[in-house]
């Protein structure tokens, strides 16, 4: 006998805009606090390139549909959704804000201030605020204090994690999302997402690197005490592995995109040589014009295809390690690496990356979470369904503190690269 559903008392929407598909979803929380998913669905993408609208019609026409097929699925209608934003050139920094307290106890008023104090500090540079979360707050410049509240100190402080993006391209994934009947709850950077979906609370307190592959934009994240500390996106993913078998082997984009999917691998086995794979798809035509190096029923050996597909790796994990380097988690200083997004999902892909980085690897996918399809329960849907418990987390943004005022003092130059590096080291 099937379970009785649970009493849903919020209901969330998501959609995840990628350069490969469209996806939504639908999630509900029960009165015990549970999450539930309602509805979910995705389509191929449309107008959508490196994480940016390149067609507006298009885009929201796919973001349409995506939406109908979960309502459908959940058998409820939804009228704001929160969105993912992958490219955009997400960035980030962290702003250093600290106020007197005097030696006195510090009450629940005196972070408020200090978070409405910080406000004035996010200098965006003309880019457009994601979020702007308390990384961690500091007593006299001691590090690691989770919650300041009951506690003595002379001063007060708090390092913001502050992400980043260009404002037009944001702009035009609301407007797509928009232009599709629905309003916008808020944007979330897509390694935020992802991380509630794929990171345990002691890898987020610990230090965990999460790096999210997508089809075309490859997101790289740092996180330690419970926040998001750092990040870097990178514009290549798991789209030009596709490519780079397309033009290797002389065949079409599909072709190879089922290659890929199918017999490609990150690792490399002593009878790959042996192995002969076919470079048509069932149901395919036989005849036409034969892959580059294939025999005469178009076929290559495997070893070929596991070479293109790891040479291209090699460039994709390079850049990560650089990005890794660029954000302090590197040598004894660095940590586990979780691997997600559909790019994730590549055979043999966290052995490849592991003795890559020389750091242990493992793929992050979506919690268990019930009515969470199957087809969904992968690290290509880990942003969607994150997108989903971020919303009902609810976590502090500074810019929505009510108006307290203290004299504050803002560190600059290497005042403020000196507590960074100070807060990566007490992390990592």
């Amino acid at each position: 006998m099937a379970s009785e559903q649970p009493r849903i008392t919020r209901v969330f929407g998501a959609v995840n805009i990628g350069s490969f598909r469209v996806s939504a979803m639908i999630m509900g929380q029960a009165e015990g606090g549970e999450m539930v998913v309602l509805g979910s669905s995705h389509r191929a993408s449309d107008g959508i390139k490196r994480g940016y609208v390149t067609d507006m019609r298009a885009a929201s026409h796919a973001i349409r549909t995506a939406i109908e097929k979960a309502e459908a699925n959940a058998n409820t209608s939804i009228q704001s959704v929160w969105i993912g934003c992958a490219g955009a050139g997400l960035s980030s920094k962290i702003s250093s804000v600290e106020i007197a307290i005097g030696g006195r106890r510090i009450e629940e008023d005196d972070i408020e201030h200090l978070l409405y104090a910080a406000r004035d500090h996010l200098h965006p540079d003309g880019r457009m605020v994601l979020h702007a979360q308390p990384a961690h707050y500091t007593l006299d410049g001691a590090h690691g204090v989770a919650n300041p509240k009951g506690l003595h100190a002379e001063a007060l402080g708090v390092d913001v994690h502050v992400t980043l993006a260009e404002g037009p391209p944001v702009r035009n994934l609301i407007e797509a999302v928009q232009t599709a009947h629905l309003d916008v709850e808020g944007v979330v950077a897509s390694p935020l997402a992802a991380a509630y979906a794929c990171l345990t609370a002691e890898e987020r307190d610990l230090g965990v690197a999460l790096v999210e592959i997508g089809a075309q934009v490859t997101n790289v994240s740092v996180h330690a005490a419970g926040m998001l500390l750092g990040l870097k996106s990178i514009p290549i993913g798991s789209n030009d592995i596709t490519d780079a078998i397309a033009s290797s082997l002389g065949i079409r984009r599909s072709q190879a995109e089922r290659l890929k999917c199918v017999s490609g691998s990150a690792i490399a086995t002593p009878t790959d040589h042996r192995e002969m794979i076919p470079v048509s798809g069932p149901g395919e035509e036989p005849g036409g014009r034969l892959a580059r190096g294939a025999d005469e029923h178009n076929r290559i050996a495997r070893a070929e295809l596991v070479s293109i597909v790891t040479d291209r790796l090699g460039i994709t994990t390079a850049e990560v390690g650089k990005a890794l380097k660029a954000m302090g988690f590197s040598g004894a200083q660095g940590g586990q690496v979780v691997l997600t997004g559909g790019g994730a999902e590549l055979h043999g892909i966290a052995e490849f990356m592991q003795g890559a980085l020389g750091r242990p690897v493992r793929i992050g996918k979506p919690p268990v979470l019930q009515g969470l399809p199957e087809a969904h329960a992968t690290p290509g849907f880990a942003t969607l369904a994150g997108l989903c418990l971020y919303a009902s987390d609810d976590p502090v943004d500074i810019r929505s503190v009510g108006p307290r005022y203290q004299p504050t003092k803002r560190y600059r130059g290497m005042g403020l690269i000196n507590r960074v590096l100070l807060a990566l080291r007490e992390y990592f």
